[in-house]
């Protein structure tokens, strides 16, 4: 039952909200801040940070999601059997075709990269790989939601790893989030790949573009009047929240409500990149429109980063080449190669990258055999990742595909364990941290999920 209230109060609440444009929030945010009245300083705060199960070894991460599966044997893995038999029949079926890029080494690892990649491949011994990652549904939306989510099955929504990590660990920063989703794909699950689910609202992702914009955030009033505002509001849904059988929804839309306020003042400054010197813009390939939508996202990735936003995820679609394979990964290749370089770089150079994970990756990878006249089929068998920065081994490989590229033969990892494994890098115990739901204990990795010592430094 929602409680009554006396019509001047009705009122005031009408007459507030006129000038609350930044109260659309609620259904964006999932952060705290420190609130100003008493009570409210007697609150718990849910995103305060909170001890982890053991030592971490990384305080955040950035995760540089690739939708659409790159084709890692046009890419990152150089198949020296493939080239040799390109045009044969390949040992599952269909026609094995070579890459047409040519691969050299570097470093002293000398990891292979493609032509498509001199800039990445200059990091080449910072790199951690995995290549022998499998998942289990060849469609990209139920891919994509378990990559994020631990579970193919959208329609059983869980929680994103971003929220889990947020529930285990708490934010850095009471003013901002504590997770940050920059372009997120509109499909392939759209906001659950982002979502709290059962958690709180509080823990879900922030959706911003890649200009860092975020909707509704202007102030419309003086900073006192909001907070006036805000305080009869909240005083509204503190009690709603407090009436018997209210949604769970409520706290997580007075906290949302609190960190908009906060964050008028200071997310416009952080999410303006203008403001970088036109050495760092330069560096990232940051230049007007489409054309340098990714460089910017991933400048904005290290200034939230350094922020001390926990999770931040940004996002490259368009790697579905089932068709125009060539021209397409040298269009797509192109508008990451110098930008995620330069992230790295920039992290390193600010001391940053020793206590940022960065994981690069798609939710799966790409045949060896031709689909059409110039293009490669999904790949859930065997397909590589790369890890860098913090508490990860710096030049490590760990599995390994077969001489085709079809198959992970050694090292072998399903999302579970890649799941289980970034949990414990942030220092938890995938198998601890569990969220009571409808009668059973639940977690990222399910009943699933092996974490993989090997990579750790």
């Amino acid at each position: 039952m929602i409680p009554t209230y006396p019509f001047s109060r009705r009122q005031a609440l009408k007459s507030a909200g006129a000038g609350f444009g930044y109260l659309a929030l609620a259904g964006l945010l999932g952060e705290t801040a420190q609130r100003s009245s008493a009570a409210d300083k007697a609150a718990p705060k849910p995103l305060a940070p909170k001890e982890p199960h053991f030592r971490p070894r990384a305080k955040r991460i950035i995760f540089v999601f690739m939708q659409g599966a790159i084709s890692q044997v046009d890419t990152f893995e150089y198949k020296a059997q493939l080239q040799k038999e390109g045009g044969k029949p390949g040992p599952g079926g269909g026609t094995l075709t070579a890459s047409k890029f040519q691969f050299k080494q570097y470093g002293q690892t000398g990891s292979w990269f493609s032509e498509l990649l001199p800039n990445m491949a200059r990091h080449a011994d910072r790199f951690c790989w995995l290549r022998g990652l499998h998942t289990d549904t060849p469609a990209h939306p139920q891919a994509v939601v378990q990559l994020h989510t631990g579970s193919a099955n959208a329609a059983l929504t869980r929680p994103s790893m971003g929220a889990w990590l947020l529930y285990g660990l708490g934010s850095e920063n009471q003013d901002l989030p504590g997770y940050v989703t920059v372009n997120p794909p509109p499909n392939f699950g759209g906001a659950v790949n982002f979502g709290s689910a059962f958690l709180p609202a509080h823990f879900q992702g922030t959706r911003i573009n890649d200009a860092g914009d975020l909707p509704n955030l202007k102030p419309q009033t003086a900073a006192s009047l909001q907070r006036r505002q805000l305080d009869l509001i909240q005083a509204m849904n503190r009690d709603l929240a407090a009436t018997p059988g209210a949604p769970d929804a409520v706290d997580g839309v007075i906290e949302s409500y609190e960190l908009a306020f906060k964050m008028q003042g200071k997310v416009p400054d952080l999410l303006d990149t203008s403001k970088e010197p036109r050495t760092v813009l330069d560096a990232y390939g940051v230049k007007p429109g489409p054309a340098g939508a990714f460089a910017r996202q991933c400048l904005m990735a290290r200034r939230l980063s350094e922020a001390g936003v926990r999770f931040v995820e940004i996002c490259q679609p368009g790697w579905d080449h089932h068709g125009n394979l060539h021209k397409g990964l040298i269009d797509r290749c192109a508008s990451v190669d110098q930008p995620v370089a330069a992230l790295l770089d920039d992290l390193d150079r600010r001391g940053l990258l020793d206590e940022t994970l960065v994981l690069f990756g798609s939710e799966f990878g790409r045949q060896p055999t031709a689909q059409g006249p110039d293009g490669r089929d999904h790949n859930i068998t065997g397909y590589p990742m790369w890890l860098a920065g913090a508490g990860v081994k710096k030049g490590f490989t760990y599995g390994a595909s077969d001489e085709y590229g079809i198959k992970a033969v050694e090292g072998r990892m399903h999302t579970n364990d890649l799941h289980a494994t970034l949990l414990a890098l942030m220092g938890l115990d995938h198998e601890k941290l569990t969220y009571r739901y409808a009668g059973r204990d639940f977690r990222l990795t399910d009943v699933a999920g092996t974490v993989v010592n090997e990579i750790f430094a």
